[in-house]
């Protein structure tokens, strides 16, 4: 049935000039098939042109290796890693993704680090322990605290011990793809660059290492503490996120500058116990 509308007759010619095609969809080939799960993170601090060395597969980013040390710590010892991938290739623009091979009819995906954890339970069973594997209710309650504290203060200092980026890349660099604000981990939350007498309203954020240093000493000293001489935080009996998150705090601080590192050298357990899990970590992605 024709419509009963109708564009006039002069735009209808001028309309005619451009016509719409429609082209089959161009299918991807992969010059190199994804054979089995692999991990998009950021470089190492040293790579291997064929990325298939583990003598510095771990990244220098914090939040990719805090799902490496997850993923390794859970026991899988048969996913990959990538690092020529930027972060705009990922998934809001951001590093890691978990890119699975397609199987049986299944197509292959490309997951965020919030499914991760899921996926990870579907290869190694789990996911039903109420505890999530601490040994009570209490010591479940008892982790998020010491992940407020790694993913707060710790989390700052190490920002903030990083070296300075260059101006032109931060202009370029696109909203989703930066690291969340210092401002929105620390408690209490940081003074304003402008203060009460300027004529200027409240405008930025204050924060300096030397500002949050003691919260960051005693952060660390607490967490020596905690550790003491047991196998796993918390007195676990097997390895938790909780771990894995401190692993990826620890060894980040390691490498950073002097101010931030002695807090986490002067304590030998600390030293001890990241030596021991770099070790697991870096096993399961050779």
């Amino acid at each position: 049935m024709a419509s009963v509308f109708s564009l006039p007759e002069p735009l209808q010619r001028f309309l005619s000039k451009f016509p719409l095609h429609t082209y089959p969809p161009i299918p991807v080939t992969s010059i190199r098939p994804l054979q089995k799960p692999t991990l998009w993170i950021a470089p190492p601090r040293t790579t291997a042109v064929d990325q298939t060395s583990n003598s510095d597969i771990l990244s220098t980013d914090v939040e990719c290796l805090k799902w490496q040390a997850y993923i390794a710590l859970r026991g899988l010892t048969s996913v990959a890693v990538r690092w020529d991938i930027s972060p705009e290739g990922g998934i809001d623009g951001r590093l890691p993704c978990l890119h699975i091979p397609a199987f049986g009819g299944a197509n292959s995906e490309l997951l965020a680090p919030r499914s991760i954890p899921g996926w990870v339970d579907g290869q190694v069973g789990g996911g039903n322990d109420p505890f999530n594997g601490y040994s009570d209710e209490t010591l479940k309650n008892e982790s998020h605290a010491w992940v407020s504290l790694l993913e707060g203060v710790v989390h700052a200092a190490l920002t903030l011990s990083e070296p300075p980026q260059p101006a032109h890349s931060q202009l370029f660099r696109t909203a989703t793809a930066r690291a969340r604000t210092l401002a929105a981990t620390l408690s209490p939350p940081p003074a304003p660059l402008t203060g009460l007498s300027s004529v200027l309203p409240s405008y930025g954020t204050n924060i300096t290492l030397s500002s949050i240093q003691g919260q960051y000493a005693e952060a660390i000293a607490s967490l020596s503490e905690r550790l003491g001489t047991d196998r796993w935080f918390l007195g676990s009996e097997n390895p938790t996120a909780l771990d894995a998150l401190a692993f990826a705090y620890l060894h980040s601080l390691l490498y950073s500058i002097d101010g931030t590192r002695i807090e986490v050298t002067r304590r030998v357990n600390l030293i001890a116990w990241e030596r021991r899990v770099r070790t697991q970590v870096e096993a399961a992605f050779t």
